[in-house]
């Protein structure tokens, strides 16, 4: 199958995207993301998976995400148990190793799409940690003495919401994008891909609201690409006549999610 990732039915990317995409995957390179929040990172990795026929399996990283817990763990405390209560085959510790993310993705028997999703959320020493792995594609289980190699190189994409610095190191190995905010024709198209049937006033007039409060100065929390894609879904639900939309702000609350942005938005609309 050809590895050439183009838009979805679902994903609509730019072009700048789709490069980025495809030079990664052509160098075999883990892909960066970065972008604000709600601008489609994660789902880049479906659409990828999608797109090219593969599978997705994802590593979701949290503040106490090691790398070691990518690699593969070692469940002592079952070996344990097993040996308290008389089970057979408790000398053989392969069986109590259990493979992480990263490890799944050397095993497939096929190439996967690897998402390792927000990166940043890890303590500054996790990038640098899986350099060698992500560089050679492989590790070693020092319980078994075995060597875990990839089977088929996966095709690696790490977002990150820019929370932390990355590593100069990690960052030299891998093909950077930063996904701008979409401007109106773009964002329109990805509406579109979601709801064909919209419509056009409608449409307009709930992004001509979207975009005029993410240009006011005082918002904390800018909405997001997926959060007008809800927006819409809910004045189309809702029946919600087009001049009451810039008037009345209905279901605000799927599209400002702070109290004093609230304030603001309200403040802002009533001087239109």
């Amino acid at each position: 199958m050809d590895n050439t990732f183009s838009s979805t039915s679902q994903y609509v990317a730019s072009e700048q995207l789709l490069a980025s995409v495809n030079v990664a995957i052509a160098l075999q390179k883990p892909l960066l993301i970065k972008g604000e929040p709600g601008t489609g990172k994660t789902m880049l990795a479906q659409a990828v998976a999608d797109s090219l026929g593969k599978q997705l399996i994802i590593w979701n990283i949290k503040s106490t995400t090691k790398a070691q817990d990518g690699l593969y763990m070692y469940d002592t405390i079952q070996r344990l148990y097993d040996g308290q209560f008389g089970e057979e085959g408790v000398s053989d510790i392969a069986r109590y190793i259990k493979l992480g993310k990263l490890g799944e993705a050397f095993e497939s028997e096929e190439q996967v799409i690897l998402l390792i999703d927000e990166i940043d959320k890890a303590d500054l020493e996790f990038p640098n940690d899986l350099l060698w792995e992500l560089d050679q594609m492989e590790f070693y289980i020092h319980e078994t003495k075995r060597t875990v190699k990839a089977k088929h190189r996966p095709i690696v994409i790490i977002t990150s919401n820019a929370e932390k610095e990355l590593p100069d190191a990690f960052l030299r190995r891998c093909i950077f994008h930063y996904i701008d905010f979409p401007d109106k024709a773009l964002m329109e198209e990805i509406v579109r891909t979601h709801y064909p049937d919209v419509e056009q006033h409608l449409l307009e007039d709930a992004m001509k609201v979207f975009y005029d409060i993410r240009a006011m100065k005082d918002i904390r929390k800018k909405p997001s690409t997926s959060e007008l894609i809800d927006w819409i879904n809910a004045l189309q639900l809702g029946g919600i006549p087009v001049e009451k939309i810039r008037k009345e702000l209905p279901f605000v609350g799927v599209i400002v999610k702070k109290d004093e942005d609230l304030a603001v938005v309200k403040q802002k609309m009533n001087q239109f």
